[in-house]
C-alpha cells in the first residue's frame, strides 16, 4: 500500500481511472504528466491489478484501461479524502462535488464506524498493534518516490495529493497516530534518511497538519481528521495484500473490545455506505 499509493501520481492516476478515464490520452489530457511517468505508473497498476489493460485497437496498437475489484474498492478512502478536503481546505481551484446518498436522498458526510458495534468511532477509540507479518521494515518499500510540484493544482484533491502523495508521508502520519513525537524517533523508527523525515515534517507543518512543539512534533485538530483516509487504506492493504503469517496490523476498537473493521456511514440515515450508493452532484 505504501508503494502504490504512496505516490502522488499513482494516487491521481487511481482517482481518474474511478472518475472514467480509461484511454491512455484521457489520462494525459487530464493530468500535468509526462508520457514516461505515466506509462510507468498504468504498467505498475496493471502488475499490480488496479487496472486490467484491455485491447481496443490492433493496428496501431491501443489499450485501454478498466478498474478492478481492487481498484473500485479503494472508494472510501477516496470518499474519505474528499470529505477532508471539503472541510479543512476551502481554497480549492475548481468546487468539490457535493456527496448525495441515493438510498436516503440526503446530501451527506461519511462517519467512521464500527462493524462490530456500528458505533462512531474516532482515533481515540482504537488501539493499533503490530500483527503476524508487520514491522516497520517490512512495510516501507525500497523504491524511491519523489515529491512533483506539478501535482499540486491537479486533480481534485492537491493537498491531500502534496500532504500524502510519497511513501514517507503515510509511515510518518501512522507513526504520529500512535504516539511518535520526536524527530529521532521518526528517523529510528523508520529508518528514515533525515532529510526525507525534515522534507515531510515541513510539508505538514506548513498545510496545519502537524505542529512543531518543545517536545517534538503533534497532530493537529486537521491532521487527527486524516485517520478516515488512514484507516481505509490500511484497510484496503490488509485486504489485498495479506502477508501468508496474518495482519500487518491488529486494530482494536476499545469501546467494544473487538477487532476494528471500519465501516463507512451516512451521517443523515445512519445506514452502512455502499460505493454504487454515492453519487456526486
Amino acid at each position: 500500500m505504501l508503494g502504490l499509493l504512496g505516490d502522488e501520481w499513482t494516487l491521481l492516476v487511481v482517482q481518474q481511472a474511478l472518475m472514467g478515464a480509461t484511454r491512455y490520452g484521457d489520462f494525459a489530457s487530464r493530468l500535468p504528466i509526462s508520457h514516461s511517468v505515466l506509462s510507468s505508473r498504468l504498467r505498475s497498476l496493471a502488475e499490480n491489478e488496479l487496472v486490467k489493460p484491455r485491447i481496443y485497437q490492433t493496428n496501431p496498437p491501443r489499450s485501454e484501461y478498466l478498474t478492478t475489484a481492487r481498484s473500485r474498492s479503494l472508494w472510501p478512502m477516496l470518499v474519505s479524502i474528499w470529505h477532508w478536503e471539503r472541510v479543512w481546505v476551502p481554497d480549492h481551484r475548481d468546487a468539490l462535488p457535493v456527496m448525495r446518498h441515493t438510498v436516503c436522498g440526503e446530501n451527506f458526510a461519511p462517519v467512521v464506524s464500527c462493524g462490530s458495534c456500528r458505533e462512531a468511532v474516532s482515533e481515540k477509540d482504537v488501539v493499533a498493534q503490530w500483527g503476524p507479518s508487520g514491522s516497520w521494515s517490512r512495510s516501507i518499500p525500497a523504491a524511491v518516490t519523489r515529491r512533483r510540484s506539478a501535482t499540486r493544482q491537479a486533480g481534485l484533491f492537491p493537498q491531500t495529493m502534496t500532504v500524502l502523495g510519497n511513501r514517507w508521508s503515510f509511515a510518518i502520519l501512522v507513526a504520529a497516530f500512535v504516539g511518535v513525537s520526536r524527530f529521532t524517533d521518526f528517523q529510528t523508527q523508520l529508518n528514515a534518511p533525515p532529510g526525507s523525515i525534515a522534507d515531510r515534517m515541513g510539508i505538514f507543518v506548513a498545510n496545519g497538519v502537524l505542529v512543531g512543539t518543545d517536545n517534538g512534533y503533534r497532530l493537529t485538530e486537521k491532521g487527527r481528521a486524516l485517520f478516515p483516509v488512514l484507516i481505509f487504506a490500511l484497510q484496503w492493504a490488509q485486504r489485498w495484500f495479506r502477508g501468508p503469517e496474518g495482519p500487518a496490523v491488529v486494530v482494536t476498537h476499545t469501546t467494544c473490545g473487538q477487532h476494528f473493521s471500519a465501516v463507512m456511514a451516512c451521517d443523515q440515515c445512519s445506514r452502512p455506505l455502499h460505493g454504487n450508493e454515492v453519487a456526486a452532484i
